[in-house]
């Protein structure tokens, strides 16, 4: 095929609006049209399936078929542009925050972004957690300038919708119930070692641990998370981060110098 025959097979294959491109029939035999439509429904089927395997929690909120059809117009309107797929649909999330059909489920983009970062941090470069004896063993008055390294599998996920408790609900980690207490939730995601975890905050985590992220020391982190929960518990939340092994290595930082 030429070029542009490759570039008009490519188009309408994932996009059932554009025709069947012209000039098929000396490449592929007799009853190109028919022979086209079954390779482009395959092509369809085998991507669909590889969108509901990444996002498995997603197409169980809102069922196979729904899911099946967003998946389809996503494939549509953002086609792979490698073979590999390992990453495909990391921006499916964006695309479903504008998708009007499934505006009801306001919750489903960052449930969606829940399970691209479990993804992210099934594949993430190893490291090996923060021995909690370490932070132990430092003298009171350096732990305003400590600076701690988060595990290269983290991500920090916020949500105005208690999509961690929603996610946890469908995975089977919490009994299906209502939910009172419609607020919004932030979520950690880390593989220490061999499995993903997924925790919820508490007040000013996310907040204390982007700080972190971003190379602040522990006191302009503390003060960042502070300013946004007035109820920010320092040791609960250092104490979750070392548990949950978000946390690689240390190092000291005082007046923007190491």
């Amino acid at each position: 095929m030429s070029i542009t025959i490759q570039t008009r097979f490519a188009g309408a294959l994932l996009d059932t609006d554009q025709a069947i491109p012209e000039g098929l029939a000396a490449w592929n035999g007799p009853r190109p049209k028919r022979r086209f439509q079954v390779y482009r429904n395959n092509v369809a089927v085998g991507l669909i399936g590889a969108l509901a395997s990444r996002f498995p929690m997603a197409e169980k909120i809102v069922g196979e078929e729904f899911f099946a059809a967003m998946a389809h117009e996503f494939i549509r309107r953002h086609p792979p542009r490698s073979p590999l797929l390992l990453n495909y649909g990391d921006d499916l999330a964006d695309f479903v925050e504008t998708f009007e059909p499934a505006a009801s489920v306001s919750y489903l983009p960052d449930v969606i972004r829940l399970e691209t970062a479990r993804g992210r941090a099934y594949h993430a470069a190893d490291a090996e957690p923060l021995d909690a004896s370490i932070l132990a063993s430092l003298p009171a008055a350096r732990l305003p300038a400590l600076t701690l390294t988060l595990h290269p599998s983290v991500s920090i996920i916020r949500s105005a919708h208690p999509f961690v408790t929603i996610w946890a609900m469908n995975v089977g980690d919490m009994d299906f119930a209502p939910i009172e207490d419609w607020v919004g939730q932030d979520a950690l995601v880390v593989r220490p070692r061999m499995t993903v975890l997924v925790q919820r905050l508490p007040p000013g985590g996310a907040a204390f641990l982007y700080a972190l992220g971003a190379d602040a020391n522990l006191a302009t982190a503390v003060e960042k998370a502070a300013t946004e929960a007035a109820d920010f518990d320092l040791s609960a939340n250092l104490a979750g981060a070392i548990q949950a092994g978000a946390i690689a290595a240390i190092g000291f930082r005082e007046n923007g110098n190491e």
